[in-house]
């Protein structure tokens, strides 16, 4: 397979995200729905910010939902609406985005981490039950990369145990596992609105999901300096709303959501046989459930080599995550405890990040694997 970098689109053969080909389709709706905004200057928990609460509320087949400012308030303001207080134990794995460790340490809680299964990458839920003590009072399974985390036996653990179950949807915007969406199954589902997500703003945003009613009440007077009217403050709270331009670029999003999330299927797919025998892991496919594919990752023991390799060729390619949590200068200079995680620090030394959105034409699909495949 031979392909011409010239004859592909963009200024790289293939960035590793393009948000430009993605706006150009809704670029007049969405500055005809910004200067709405502007003529009314209606910017504080407006009427885009509730509608977007419905909406994705339904979208993930929730009773409830809140707009925060951001994936990691999501996760900090669940922890805490979940009754999470300082010296609790919170488990959860070290293979995510620090923002799931951060929300931990937030509420003075203790992140306990468990490895994660090596063909998923996420959480082993044969790790949790023995990581449980005394003190435990969460768990945060990630849905990393856009695949849910196998949730039955987390759940049965957390309602034997007693414990809250908050998942970490924040790459998972539609994903399935058995037949249920992300952020509906635990006590509260938590996602960012982060420009680069499957559901993705123009600046920065998060959701908190939740079926339980309290910890929608919670949520929302944390949100917004503890108050449940103007000038009346029940609890010191935060300022964590979404604001109003956000919510609007994410309604207009969320109509197109289910159909970007087919094509990132439809070109992992594609990827998928094209590196058939490339020499490199590609992701496994859970039959309980569908992928989002927020990032399509692959592995190989070659990484630094092939990332070099594809950087030269005008590839975007990027590492998701190439240092576990537990070994980063932030949780050290936090805690002593010593974890032994040898799936997580495997993978983090293999794992490659390859193009992956909506718009990625079949040329440069061919072409990245093509230049993933020949030596």
């Amino acid at each position: 397979m031979s392909i011409d970098p010239k004859s592909l689109p963009g200024g790289k053969p293939v960035p590793l995200i393009d948000l430009k080909a993605q706006f150009q389709p809704i670029k007049e709706e969405v500055l005809k729905e910004f200067e709405s905004i502007f003529e009314s200057m209606y910017l504080f928990l407006g009427k885009n910010v509730q509608a977007l609460e419905k909406e994705f509320a339904e979208y993930c087949d929730c009773a409830h939902g809140i707009g925060v400012g951001s994936g990691t308030d999501a996760l900090h303001l669940a922890l805490l609406a979940c009754g999470v207080k300082p010296g609790d134990e919170v488990i959860t794995t070290a293979y995510t985005f620090i923002a799931t460790f951060e929300a931990i340490a937030y509420v003075g809680a203790i992140p306990v981490f468990v490895d994660i299964d090596p063909k998923t990458y996420l959480m082993d839920p044969s790790l949790v039950e023995r990581a449980i003590t005394p003190k435990t009072k969460a768990i945060i399974p990630v849905h990393i990369y856009g695949q849910m985390v196998d949730m039955d036996p987390i759940m049965d653990i957390a309602r034997k145990r007693g414990l809250k179950v908050i998942e970490d949807a924040c790459q998972a915007h539609g994903a399935t596992y058995k037949g249920r969406k992300a952020g509906s199954i635990g006590d509260a589902g938590c996602f960012s609105f982060y420009f680069s997500k499957n559901l993705g703003g123009y600046g920065e945003g998060g959701f908190v999901t939740t079926n339980d009613a309290e910890i929608n009440s919670n949520v929302r007077l944390l949100r917004d300096h503890g108050s449940p009217r103007k000038y009346e403050h029940d609890y010191i709270g935060f300022n964590a709303r979404l604001d109003e331009l956000q919510a609007a670029v994410l309604r207009i999003k969320l109509r197109s959501l289910d159909k970007w999330n087919q094509l990132r299927r439809a070109h992992a797919g594609r990827y998928n046989e094209l590196l058939a025998n490339a020499g490199v892991v590609t992701p496994f496919i859970d039959p309980r459930g569908e992928s989002v594919y927020h990032l399509y990752v692959i592995r190989t023991p070659q990484r630094e080599a092939l990332r070099e390799k594809l950087i030269g060729k005008q590839i975007g390619v990027a590492i998701h995550y190439p240092i576990g949590i537990h070994e980063q200068v932030a949780f050290r200079n936090y805690s002593k405890q010593q974890f032994s995680l040898p799936v997580t620090e495997s993978v983090c030394k293999e794992v490659l990040s390859l193009p992956m959105y909506p718009e990625l034409s079949a040329e440069q699909i061919e072409y990245v694997a093509a230049c993933v495949t020949n030596p």
